[in-house]
């Protein structure tokens, strides 16, 4: 359940001005997703110049082109508990953003999960002390209403799925492209994509789901977000919380 929309360049853009916010010391979590990617390739850039940071990846994908972009690596456990350097910075995408209905982005509510990498992104994200949203325009949205990727241990599947049917959700198990069969995460379990409609109250959602056992993560990103740098065809719309 990818999303799509957005012109390549303003993607770029996006993720170029969030790598631009990286110090040279920092430990730097790194997002899934084509936006993210283009932070990451930005920052390899960068650490070829002589940029002295490490990199926290979100999934295999963005481990295998941190890797490739020359850019020292580090494991979440590594990063964070005692006598650990923590995570000073991550840099995200996001499927849709609420910008309110005045039309200004704001970090307060986003649904991640396109890329099934929700689980370790949310890790990563909220270990963060500065976590940056990157953007094009096609991801804004007055009030969220994309379907909510739900991460569901395998066992649980069928009892996640009548749990988000009773909150008022319609649960589809993502299937794989190119493959028969379901959508496994690095985790190793399924996810289901709950359309609940228009999504006022995010918040309690998120605390919905949250509580229901079986559910390993959902796609609801709540108040976690400082920036959200949302790149356009002319240049970047930087909004913070």
């Amino acid at each position: 359940m990818k999303t799509s929309g957005g012109s390549d360049a303003a993607k770029r853009r996006a993720g170029e001005s969030a790598a631009a916010a990286v110090d040279d010391g920092e430990v730097v979590g790194l997002g899934t997703g084509s936006t993210a990617a283009h932070a990451v390739r930005r920052l390899g850039e960068r650490v070829d110049a002589g940029l002295d940071v490490r990199g926290v990846p979100t999934s295999f994908a963005t481990r295998e082109l941190a890797a490739d972009r020359g850019i020292p690596l580090l494991d979440l456990d590594e990063a964070v508990g005692p006598d650990a350097p923590g995570v000073d910075l991550a840099i995200d995408g996001a499927d849709q953003v609420a910008v309110g209905r005045g039309g200004e982005p704001t970090a307060g509510a986003l649904i991640k999960g396109g890329g099934a990498a929700h689980a370790r992104e949310k890790l990563v994200d909220a270990a963060a002390d500065r976590f940056l949203v990157v953007a094009d325009p096609s991801k804004e949205t007055p009030v969220l209403d994309r379907a909510v990727p739900v991460e569901a241990l395998p066992a649980g599947r069928t009892a996640v799925a009548e749990a988000v049917r009773a909150a008022g959700g319609e649960p589809t198990l993502r299937r794989a492209e190119r493959k028969d069969g379901p959508v496994v995460t690095d985790n190793g379990n399924l996810v289901l994509d709950c359309a609940f409609g228009e999504i006022g109250e995010p918040a309690a959602l998120a605390a919905t789901l949250s509580a229901t056992p079986g559910v390993v993560e959902h796609g609801l990103f709540v108040d976690l977000a400082d920036e959200v740098h949302v790149g356009t065809e002319s240049g970047v719309r930087v909004c913070t919380r």
